[in-house]
């Protein structure tokens, strides 16, 4: 039975517990002991995206530290664990646990894809899903194929939505576009960002999706947003609640 590292995010754990409780419950249905660090804290992608390399690499060293210990890392989020595959190299290149924890360190779907060997999950979700590919989670942890490569399609988000009884999975227009949000992008260019969120919600909307998922809840919260500001009739949910299968 795998001993698992539950790594929350600063804004899963401030605004939607409810995606760690799900990620929990997820990891315990399929056979993994989870602990939960406390001392853990943010993993410095922020201060990182901003520029700050200077205030992100204590908080890289630390989140070493603090896992270095555990088998397996897993978060409910793609940019998180983006991070620390990523970037951590080039912030605290000489700490000693660099390598392990890197290596240790999965985004839930994949674990449950890759690790866990998961194809068939428990539960049915009746609605029809719009799946979300995060930037982070596509084109750094490839977790799909991505539009722009000459590859065979993937998708690992997909396969394990689409195994859930009475799900209908609806594609937007252009699959793997942006949602606008990238962290303090939306801040710095608020316009464009909305501009594109929008543009998002109107392709989900038009191929008829009741509920948007993923496996990022900055972009959903980006989406989420945008969509109750406009009072649009569509909910958000993060991949875990939806991989529950109590919808």
């Amino acid at each position: 039975m795998p001993v698992v590292a539950l790594f929350v995010p600063c804004y899963v754990d401030q605004l939607y517990p409810q995606v760690a409780e799900a990620t929990l419950r997820l990891l315990e249905r399929h056979g993994c002991t989870v602990e939960f660090p406390e001392a853990q804290t943010c993993c410095g992608q922020p201060m990182s995206n901003s520029g700050e390399t200077a205030a992100a690499a204590p908080l890289c060293a630390h989140f070493l530290d603090v896992f270095e210990r555990f088998q397996y890392v897993v978060a409910p989020s793609g940019s998180c664990v983006g991070m620390v595959r990523n970037q951590f190299a080039g912030l605290v290149p000489d700490h000693p646990a660099l390598g392990k924890v890197r290596a240790a360190t999965y985004e839930l779907c994949e674990f449950l894809h890759d690790v866990l060997g998961v194809r068939q999950m428990k539960g049915s979700f009746p609605r029809k899903v719009g799946l979300h590919r995060s930037c982070h989670a596509q084109r750094e942890l490839r977790l799909a194929s991505g539009s722009e490569r000459q590859v065979a399609p993937f998708d690992k988000v997909k396969t394990l939505l689409g195994s859930l009884q009475g799900i209908t999975l609806v594609e937007p227009a252009r699959t793997d576009e942006c949602c606008g949000f990238g962290g303090t992008f939306a801040v710095a260019e608020e316009a464009v960002s909305c501009l594109m969120g929008r543009d998002r919600l109107d392709q989900h909307a038009a191929a008829g999706a009741e509920v948007i998922t993923g496996v990022d809840m900055s972009c959903l919260m980006h989406l989420e947003g945008l969509a109750r500001r406009e009072r649009r009739p569509v909910k958000i949910l993060h991949a875990a609640e939806v991989l529950l299968g109590e919808g």
